[in-house]
């Protein structure tokens, strides 16, 4: 059973070819995690991987549309799933309205339980990506981090 999830917008204070670049290589996702997360996480240009709880998570990416539009699809994950990241212009120079949409092949049960969770998460990256953008730290980013 597909459920869709689309996070809010939120206007990044960096121009969008500079936001998309730092999407657009997985390696770059690493560099973001505690030292201490860093072992259980690889990566090349396409793909990252993860294990958490003992359950092996990845992400490949499978389009890009220079500037404008990543795709991620799910690589070795307990469900089918695809993640869109929306990179469009804002109104106000140098700033990106940026957004995230997820599809995702839930059963009814995972459904009830995560639905609204994975809503509420996309809402929390779009708003920690503001924050980092306007030199704020959201709650919870590792020491260090650099945007």
């Amino acid at each position: 059973m597909s459920a869709q999830y689309s996070s809010k917008h939120g206007i990044v204070s960096r121009p969008q070819a500079e936001l998309y670049m730092a999407f657009t290589d997985m390696r770059n996702f690493v560099s973001m995690l505690p030292e201490d997360k860093r072992r259980d996480v690889t990566a090349d240009y396409d793909t990252i991987s993860a294990t958490v709880q003992g359950f092996t998570i990845g992400v490949k990416v499978t389009r890009r549309e220079p500037y404008m539009y990543i795709e991620l699809q799910d690589n070795g994950a307990p469900f089918k799933f695809m993640v869109s990241l929306h990179f469009d212009v804002a109104e106000d120079p140098g700033k990106t309205d940026f957004h995230i949409d997820l599809l995702a092949d839930l059963n009814l049960m995972m459904k009830m339980m995560l639905g609204n969770k994975l809503k509420d998460a996309l809402d929390k990256l779009v708003d920690g990506l503001v924050a980092v953008s306007e030199g704020r730290m959201p709650e919870g980013m590792p020491e260090g981090f650099k945007f």
